[in-house]
């Protein structure tokens, strides 16, 4: 009741209408036809007007001011007043009495509503023509399916992938985002509809599957839980082609690759061209997806995280998540493959261990480059051997950038000194006090010879390097280890690692995109997200 007296001014009276919350749908509808005053509001009205308005006589005392009641506010007022409220709490400002349960049907609210919560733009011609109110795209298709807007990665096996869900006008879309055709790492990401969701009537909202050729057709969606909702096709034959599985094999090869079987002469990348197309096509019928958020940044990070496309070899390009966690950064696979499955850490940045690359022609000398960080790694492990011998004594520091040595759980507590005894122009490690991040002065760099790499087009200049491992696995992520390598940071947009023992670089991009409803609500939140991710295909 108290709540009442504060929004209508009528306090604990017998006509409060918060009390129809427990009335059945017969009552209900029945109260809809009342009229637009209620004979206890009038009556308290008109009683208060009595009291203030004549005065009663008593001309030695002042009058009290006027009570003011939002009831006495005219209609157009209380629509703005009501348009400015979340969605979520106009349903049980319905339940207070008539004229607000009556005001709440105007469209305007509702308009604003979904603009303001969902960017919903629709002019209302749109709406006239298919019949639909801006109170119906709120309840039955906004607010019910709030819950899958935002990023999501699909269960297919190693593979995964990035789903984004987004309100695209008066439709709620579920678009795969696809890497761009190897090795083009630059080129802007491809994306392709899987399903939406709609009004078509007032009833209720319509799913329908896009996968396939032949349009969209009848789907499914199931929201299993806050974090987790599952896809069906109720029809699974608009995914066939007329040609067989052959004629979809190649249509599949032209979407995913950019090319013909005929094209791709390397017989090991054929297979493992076959091997996904194969399994990915059992999933064409129901498929579950987890939600990943974005990394949280922090201004001291060594760059701005996010995600990113990247080389790998034989498997193409796939989609990694660079994260800051205090000394150490990591890129955790998004989509994946056979040998490393996504979900799996692919690379670990020490930002505490630095590498000064050496010249130009010394850096051209893969065994000199090896030397350099294998006695990084060796120092690492020493220091790492120091850490468990001793007890911890470096808890409780603040978070702090690259550039000043930090405590972290899992990293060494100091940097590494200077290597001494080296004449200039020579690489190797350096102490990160002493050599401070200067992103905007760049050196350098050019590929060891012998180290492959899927695109030549890589920059020529890069602006610092750290010490890193990256996973390494037989086929079926069997014998995972992490070995070796040196991440390689060319801006603020592209970074690079060389893995020593494959002998191979991989160029990372960010990718270009904004992304909604997909920011973790905490660290501890996405370091939870991360973990499960990664437990999955453990």
């Amino acid at each position: 009741m108290a709540v009442c007296a504060r929004l209508c001014g009528v306090g604990p009276s017998r006509g409060c209408r918060r009390r129809q919350q427990r009335r059945g749908p017969a009552e209900t509808t029945a109260a809809d036809s009342e009229p637009d005053t209620d004979p206890e509001e009038e009556r308290i009205e008109a009683g208060a007007a009595a009291l203030y308005g004549s005065g009663g006589g008593r001309s030695a005392a002042p009058s009290p001011p006027p009570r003011c009641s939002l009831l006495e506010l005219p209609p157009e007022l209380l629509v703005e007043i009501f348009a400015s409220l979340p969605g979520t709490d106009l349903p049980s400002l319905a339940q207070v009495c008539t004229k607000f349960r009556r005001i709440l049907h105007t469209d305007t609210i509702w308009r604003r509503r979904c603009r303001e919560e969902y960017g919903v733009c629709e002019n209302l011609r749109k709406l006239e023509i298919t019949g639909v109110s801006f109170r119906d795209v709120y309840a039955k298709l906004l607010h019910r399916y709030r819950h899958i807007l935002g990023l999501w990665q699909p269960d297919i096996g190693p593979y995964g992938g990035l789903l984004n869900v987004v309100v695209d006008g008066l439709f709620i879309i579920g678009w795969m985002y696809l890497p761009p055709h190897d090795p083009h790492v630059d080129d802007p990401m491809r994306f392709k509809p899987l399903f939406r969701i709609h009004l078509m009537e007032r009833k209720s909202a319509t799913v329908e599957c896009m996968y396939g050729h032949r349009g969209p057709h009848n789907g499914h969606i199931q929201i299993v839980k806050k974090d987790e909702f599952s896809t069906k096709c109720n029809q699974t034959d608009h995914h066939r082609m007329s040609g067989g599985r052959q004629e979809e094999f190649r249509t599949w090869l032209r979407e995913e690759w950019g090319r013909t079987l005929e094209d791709i002469f390397h017989e090991h990348m054929q297979e493992l061209i076959l091997m996904k197309f194969i399994y990915t096509s059992q999933y064409d019928n129901c498929l579950t997806y987890r939600r990943i958020y974005l990394p949280p940044s922090h201004p001291d990070d060594l760059i701005r995280p996010g995600l990113f496309k990247g080389t790998y070899g034989s498997h193409g390009l796939e989609i990694v998540m660079l994260s800051f966690h205090g000394k150490c950064a990591r890129a955790t696979k998004i989509t994946g493959d056979p040998n490393i499955p996504a979900g799996q850490q692919t690379v670990e940045i020490d930002l505490m261990h630095r590498i000064q690359l050496p010249d130009v022609e010394n850096l051209r000398n893969f065994n000199e480059l090896s030397r350099i960080v294998l006695e990084v790694r060796e120092q690492v492990r020493q220091e790492q051997q120091q850490q468990e011998d001793r007890p911890e004594d470096g808890e409780g520091r603040g978070r702090q950038s690259p550039r000043e040595p930090q405590c972290g759980p899992a990293q060494p507590s100091t940097g590494l000194a200077a290597e001494k005894g080296r004449a200039p122009g020579d690489g190797g490690a350096v102490a990160v006090e002493e050599q401070p991040a200067q992103c905007g002065q760049g050196q350098p760099f050019v590929l060891p010879v012998g180290v492959s790499s899927r695109n030549e087009d890589y920059p020529r200049t890069c602006s610092m390097c750290f010490y890193g491992t990256g996973l390494i696995a037989g086929h079926g992520f069997t014998s995972p280890e992490r070995t070796p390598g040196i991440f390689i940071l060319f801006d603020k947009d592209r970074f690079g690692f060389i893995w020593l023992e494959l002998k191979s670089f991989s160029l990372y991009s960010r990718v270009q995109a904004t992304f909604r409803n997909a920011d973790a609500p905490s660290p501890q939140a996405f370091e939870e997200m991360l973990k499960n991710i990664q437990s999955l295909t453990s």
